[in-house]
């Protein structure tokens, strides 16, 4: 049976002031509500430490009933209490990889060669990988085997500048997300009004700008898991 595995950061302040941030929760819990229903999802991290989860996200709870219910399963919260690494995984075991987001993820996923090896791996025994909001900070510098960049040449999103400045997060940022995606040789794909829903499905990268686009993001994965076969396709394809 085809697995996917979620990543989630493990870092809990952002630039120099350490501003408290972690992981989106329904950035998790969204994907993982789609995706359980047809397939295996196995969480990790980047460290063994317990989750931090970004409190803004933990206030968007209220109205989220089903984040909620998430937040008050201890089986599924466990996952996050006593997270695995991705030292102690196999890729190849894996027909997707996604990567949830939250501002940590611009801490810890881009320099994680750990990372870059399960993508990496992932994409070229056919998989997909996919990403939302910082998730695809994660996809940043990822070579193939052939020396060429992971997206090169693929529509993408994440979170947008306009959206950092809006939430006067942008001068805290250690990066911005949305130019470095451009800087890989993407096009940079946005909903028209900040915040709104935005997923773009590049072959068999799928990225969404926000929280909002976590479950297209999910849906658009779960389709492209239907039709591929890990193991069979062309290192160059998707």
């Amino acid at each position: 049976m085809k697995r996917v595995l979620a990543v989630v950061t493990n870092a809990a302040g952002l630039g120099e002031e350490r501003k408290k941030t972690g992981l989106w929760f329904s950035e998790l819990t969204g994907f993982y509500d789609v995706i359980s229903r047809r397939y295996p999802v196995d969480v990790v991290s980047t460290s063994r430490q317990r989750v931090p989860i970004d409190p803004k996200s933990l206030a968007a709870m209220v109205p989220d009933k089903e984040a909620r219910s998430y937040y008050l399963d201890d089986r599924f919260m466990k996952q996050l209490w006593e997270p695995r690494t991705v030292e102690e995984i196999a890729a190849e075991d894996y027909a997707a990889v996604y990567f949830a987001g939250g501002h940590g993820a611009m801490e810890d996923f881009p320099a994680n060669e750990r990372l870059k090896e399960i993508i990496r791996t992932v994409y070229e025994n056919g998989g997909v990988v996919s990403a939302v909001c910082h998730g695809p900070a994660a996809l940043l510098d990822v070579k193939l085997s052939d020396g060429s960049g992971l997206l090169n040449g693929h529509v993408v999103s994440g979170f947008a500048d306009i959206e950092e400045k809006l939430i006067r997060m942008y001068n805290h940022l250690p990066f911005s997300l949305e130019q470095r995606l451009k800087a890989e040789g993407t096009i940079f794909k946005q909903s028209n009004l900040p915040f709104g829903k935005c997923v773009a499905a590049s072959g068999r990268v799928i990225t969404g700008q926000n929280p909002a686009s976590v479950k297209g993001v999910a849906r658009r994965t779960a389709s492209e898991l239907e039709t591929v076969t890990p193991g069979l396709l062309q290192k160059s394809g998707g």
